[in-house]
């Protein structure tokens, strides 16, 4: 079972994320775990502060030290070799996230997701106790929360016994360093639009074969980068 813990100053956005679908299915099961921990709960002051005018100046305002850091030694333990889980913040700042990532995380046991709002936070918080920091991509959202489901679900996926058909994560995007080509289902004909024949045919081998040129043509058309990388771990 993989455990996760997720420190946000609105666990409230989890709980409908947590009870349905898929994830919902594997916490049921008891494949998944998510404790949720309310930032707040780690304030000292009556107005339960986690955030203030950064130094130097400038707009908004930075999620403090003191709560978050507490937060992540009592969730984590302080960082070092004896920490008890790796500590991920989502951050703009962060290394791009990729599938090959996603299946490492998912072997573990247990991590923790750090949701970081307004400004950023505090770079002690980063240089104190985070382990690592993870971007979804180059676009910035309002807080670390959407984020987390996104990890939480793209992880979830690949834990065994989740998907009632474990081939399905071996052929989908990213999976091979390729986009995934497109899919059909009954009807046969839509608006005048047929499923190609080949996958009618009950060739199996044609039909693979079908596959492979298709996501080749549409990665080589809209994410070239992904090509490059494979002929790059073939060399």
């Amino acid at each position: 079972m993989l455990r996760i813990d997720i420190i946000t100053i609105f666990p409230g956005l989890f709980e409908a994320f947590l009870r349905e679908s898929m994830v919902g299915i594997a916490v049921r099961d008891g494949h998944l775990e998510v404790a949720l921990h309310d930032l707040r709960d780690f304030t000292t002051d009556r107005h339960r502060s986690v955030d203030d005018a950064p130094y130097g100046g400038g707009p908004g305002m930075v999620m403090k030290p003191e709560p978050l850091v507490a937060a992540i030694e009592k969730v984590a333990g302080p960082k070092g070799p004896d920490r008890k889980a790796e500590v991920i913040l989502l951050s703009p700042q962060g290394e791009p996230l990729d599938q090959p990532r996603v299946g490492e995380l998912a072997q573990r046991e247990r991590w923790v997701l750090v949701c970081g709002r307004y400004e950023g936070v505090d770079q002690r918080v980063i240089d104190l106790a985070i382990d690592t920091e993870l971007s979804l991509g180059d676009y910035v959202l309002s807080g670390g929360e959407v984020p987390a489901m996104a990890l939480v679900e793209a992880a979830t996926r690949l834990l065994p016994g989740v998907l009632g058909n474990p081939e399905s994560v071996t052929t989908e995007s990213f999976e091979a360093g390729l986009l995934e080509g497109p899919q059909y289902t009954r009807p046969a004909e839509f608006r005048g639009h047929e499923v190609p024949e080949v996958l009618r045919s009950g060739d199996h081998g044609a039909i693979a074969r079908w596959r492979e040129e298709r996501a080749q043509t549409l990665t080589r058309r809209r994410r070239p980068d992904l090509l490059r990388s494979r002929r790059g771990d073939e060399d």
